[in-house]
């Protein structure tokens, strides 16, 4: 399927875009009207862009189906101010009752049952419920078109954070079972960002790995080995040294089993250095699939 901008309505281009560039992160936006009217909405266009300045980027984009623009972007253009409130698991329906297009005017957060706090830097109020509120001052917005769909780029400086201390760990870090973050996916499916979909992947080495095309070929081409199996070895830095693994009985049942079928023996040593690879025994790995 191959779909090209223009080709098709707009509505379905969106559909697919935001179907296939995600999980996002939620911008549930706190502002402030001229009259003094809170206004608070959630955007999936969203994410951070630096630390020093702390910059944090989201759109309002135009409304597809009519191309008007939204309470939140005429807000920040009035005061230059926003709250990023984000979103988690306990406050989803919430946020999404908050999504409705009431009249200007009209508080969502009395809609959707949220409490107002006052904020130390900026007019538009926080979100009491929410794990972290982050106060901005709006540096730049930027228009990327005049059509339904067009983004509006609301470039942020982050000015202070309040974050729950309930969500942080012994180490004063955010602990992301916690947070228990939630995020857009396309149409109506969110995702949740904590339990088993949250795992861990370490940082690539500071020295050099020596790339998956500096494996051994058996291993390079292994019908085995996944592309995540052998980046966790294409990480490493050397290709260590074989070592004295004659106190492995699986490796020696595996050896005796398929002692003269190399084809086979090949294959159970994949297997059994792909379960090693499963549980981070990367260096036992190495020595299975270096006999």
């Amino acid at each position: 399927m191959r779909v090209i901008p223009g080709e098709v309505k707009t509505a379905e281009f969106h559909a697919h875009l935001l179907g296939s560039v995600a999980p996002r992160p939620i911008c549930f936006a706190s502002t402030i009207d001229n009259e003094g009217h809170a206004n608070l909405s959630p955007f999936s266009f969203f994410n951070a862009f630096g630390s020093k300045p702390p910059i944090l980027i989201f759109s309002p984009a135009r409304r597809v189906r009519d191309n008007t623009i939204k309470h939140t972007l005429e807000n920040v253009y009035a005061n230059n101010e926003v709250v990023i409130n984000m979103v988690n698991y306990d406050m989803v329906q919430q946020m999404s009752l908050a999504s409705c297009e009431y009249p200007q005017g009209v508080s969502e957060f009395e809609k959707a049952g949220f409490t107002p706090i006052a904020s130390d830097f900026v007019k538009p109020f926080r979100v009491k419920e929410a794990p972290v509120s982050i106060e901005c001052k709006v540096l730049q917005i930027i228009e990327t078109g005049q059509e339904g769909g067009a983004a509006n780029l609301v470039i942020c400086e982050v000015l202070c954070m309040h974050i729950d201390d309930h969500i942080l760990d012994e180490h004063g870090k955010i602990d992301p079972h916690k947070i228990d973050l939630v995020a857009r996916m396309g149409g109506d499916y969110y995702c949740r960002a904590s339990g088993a979909s949250v795992f861990e992947v370490a940082k690539p080495n500071t020295k050099l790995g020596i790339g998956i095309d500096a494996l051994p070929a058996n291993v390079r081409n292994s019908t085995v080995l996944t592309g995540n199996h052998l980046g966790l070895l294409g990480n490493c830095t050397s290709i260590p040294v074989t070592g004295n693994i004659n106190n492995d009985g699986r490796l020696v049942q595996i050896l005796s089993d398929f002692s003269s079928d190399k084809e086979r023996r090949l294959k159970a040593l994949h297997h059994y250095a792909k379960e090693l690879l499963d549980t981070g025994d990367i260096d036992q790995a190495w020595q299975i699939l270096l006999v």
